[in-house]
């Protein structure tokens, strides 16, 4: 193998020549491989001649060995040259490929890669980082254990002749026609829904209010494009409704019964849960807020040069997503009346700061061995999985058989593993505020 470096600030090009005769040579070995495992027609299993097998089979093996000897080649280039590449190698064919699995020519091409710049971290212990904390108050608690009791709202029975309103509670039976044919899993008896809760198909509450018990209507509906019953998606359909009481809500009282009800055996110690749930969401936006903190202080600490394909990159999908959000008339007003070439440069430096922290980051991570377990990819990719009930097997499989997607849920587990060793180390001051200037902040 002949290799040639090319050398561009912190780009590298490598060109790669391996003479047809190693090839041949790697295809006669794969050959010997494999042939006795080969079952062919007219031969004892194990006994095809080589020549056979080269002459039916040579150029698909041949394939197999350029793509093992252009993988090892390749990092034998980058091995060789004692650097660490920032991305992966983008590589470009100069052979004719045809002539290359034919044996009549040498396997060349080159590759185009970042390396990693070479640059020291900012001591952790001399940066200063701001961490805004609040406290659960009486009045948070009030309101939070006001919402558990709306979240677990009794409905008492109504007058016969009153009629539904918003936010009541119908128990009804229908049945769902299409095309005046009942569909399967269209119909139901008992069935107890709260008008307003948007938990059937949009138009299909709205034409119940109104009703009282006893009354019967058509509901007719059209099932969204995006429906996951595909024999449903888009259809109009009609719904046989009625109903049999109307319920109305009743606010159950916060007290030791409404405790017990929840499974929990005291009020105490239903108000010590809730009021810890709390504080683990104040402690969670109070991180938030020490994390850009510190990242604003490692950005201002560090200034060395980018990988280039690493920052364009990185514009290119902020610039997708800004393209998408403007698309949907989601504009900023600071950013609607910008010009696409301000808009460019103004992202382009959010892009390099993005991988300047990323790079310190993972700097920082390495030299301090820090390592993410197995266990806790797992408990990420369960929890990746739960946000789509019913496809939890489909989700996991698909990161099972994706690198580049198992590779991004790695990578912010290990990011902020690498946050929690420096927040150990750096200069903390803790700032006292309110609960909305701390959540306030967390918007912004």
């Amino acid at each position: 193998m002949e290799c040639t470096e090319t050398t561009d600030g912190l780009s590298r090009m490598y060109k790669v020549k391996v003479p047809a005769s190693e090839l041949q040579t790697r295809l006669d070995e794969r050959i010997e491989e494999i042939r006795p495992q080969m079952r062919l027609k007219g031969f004892r299993p194990g006994k095809v001649p080589a020549s056979h097998v080269r002459k039916m089979f040579g150029k698909s093996i041949m394939g197999e060995v350029v793509e093992a000897v252009m993988k090892e080649s390749s990092e034998k280039a980058i091995a060789d040259a004692e650097v660490r590449p920032a991305s992966q190698p983008d590589m470009h064919m100069e052979s004719d490929m045809d002539k290359v699995l034919d044996g009549e020519e040498d396997l060349a091409y080159h590759m185009h890669v970042d390396v990693m710049p070479d640059f020291e971290p900012a001591d952790a212990s001399k940066l200063k980082v701001t961490r805004p904390v609040a406290d659960v108050d009486d009045e948070m608690l009030e309101e939070a254990l006001g919402r558990v009791a709306e979240n677990n709202m009794k409905y008492e029975a109504r007058g016969k002749t009153a009629k539904a309103r918003d936010g009541d509670a119908v128990v009804i039976d229908f049945v769902g026609k299409l095309d005046g044919e009942p569909f399967e899993g269209g119909a139901a008896e008992g069935h107890s829904l709260v008008l307003g809760s948007g938990s059937f198909i949009p138009g299909f509450e709205e034409q119940l209010v109104g009703l009282k018990a006893g009354d019967e209507k058509e509901v007719e509906v059209k099932f969204p494009d995006e429906y996951q019953a595909e024999h449903l998606a888009g259809k109009d359909a009609v719904f046989e409704v009625k109903v049999h009481e109307v319920r109305a809500p009743k606010k159950p009282e916060i007290d030791e019964e409404f405790a017990k009800g929840l499974g929990i055996e005291s009020l105490d110690e239903l108000k010590d849960m809730v009021k810890q749930q709390l504080q683990q969401e104040l402690d969670n936006a109070s991180r938030s807020k020490a994390k850009r903190s510190l990242l604003d202080a490692l950005d201002e600490k560090h200034d060395f040069e980018l990988p280039p394909k690493m920052v364009d990159m990185e514009f290119d999908q902020i610039w997708q997503q800004l393209q998408q959000e403007m698309d949907a008339g989601r504009v900023s007003e600071e950013d609607k009346d910008k010009s696409d070439d301000d808009l460019k440069a103004e992202y382009r430096k959010i892009a390099e700061r993005r991988v300047r922290l990323g790079l310190v980051l993972a700097e920082i991570g390495r030299l301090n061995d820090i390592q993410i377990s197995e266990q806790e990819v797992q408990q990420a990719l369960v929890r990746e999985a739960q946000r789509f009930p019913g496809q939890e097997r489909q989700v996991i499989e698909f990161f099972q058989q994706n690198p580049n997607a198992m590779a991004q849920l790695r990578a912010p587990i290990y990011e902020d593993k690498v946050v929690d060793h420096l927040l150990e180390q750096v200069d903390i001051t803790d700032k006292k505020v309110s609960r909305d200037d701390l959540l306030a902040e967390d918007e912004e």
